[in-house]
């Protein structure tokens, strides 16, 4: 058996790298979502839970066992280094499951595997186990608006988790493919990834 291709996709937050993501998984990449594994990590019985109560301690714990997301964001934004403890309590448990999920799709005889990864530039480790690197990009302006409209968060938040994230710059550096999503719309979007995709063994259909 070949192996898949390993694909990994990255981008800001508000780029449109979930879309493009569906449209991968849509012409027959098995998708392994990074962001997905972290967040059941840290759900009610999720297997981070117990390393971030004795770490940070049981008030940033809900009632139901869930990591505290507002809670904790407002801790690692003054607290850088609360940050690195939480991403080396987390960080481990989602790359064992990625290989897994990796695994099994290998096992299923699929052609590409993408990897969904916010913090692909970031980790400083992702980027030699990908084949390739593929970037979905805009400017912050554009990230912002759409942030604005989707998650209903102020614009100050927003902006302090664009500074939270990797400078476009150095997700750029890092690519071996870019997508610009400034103005597109899905049509023409589905059409950008249609013209990456039968490199990777896959089909528009």
């Amino acid at each position: 058996m070949n192996s898949p291709i390993r694909l990994g996709l990255t981008g800001g937050i508000g780029s449109g790298k979930s879309t493009v993501a569906r449209f991968l998984a849509e012409a027959g990449a098995a998708l392994v979502d990074a962001d997905a594994i972290a967040r059941e990590s840290t759900a009610p019985m999720g297997l981070a839970m117990p390393a971030i109560a004795d770490f940070f301690g049981p008030d940033f714990v809900t009632f139901t066992g869930a990591l505290d997301r507002e809670k904790m964001r407002q801790l690692i934004y003054s607290e850088p280094a609360a940050r690195k403890q939480l991403e080396s309590i987390i960080h481990p448990l989602v790359k064992l499951e990625t290989e897994n999920q990796a695994a099994r799709a290998t096992s299923a005889g699929h052609r590409c595997i993408v990897f969904d990864i916010p913090l692909l530039v970031e980790s400083g480790t992702w980027r030699r186990h990908l084949d390739h690197v593929l970037v979905v990009d805009c400017t912050p302006e554009i990230q912002i608006k759409r942030v604005l409209v989707r998650n209903q968060l102020a614009r100050a938040e927003v902006e302090k988790i664009i500074e939270s994230q990797a400078t476009r710059e150095h997700r750029l550096s890092a690519a071996d493919m870019v997508i610009e999503n400034d103005q597109l719309s899905l049509e023409e979007l589905a059409r950008e990834v249609n013209q990456l995709i039968h490199g990777f063994g896959l089909s528009s259909g």
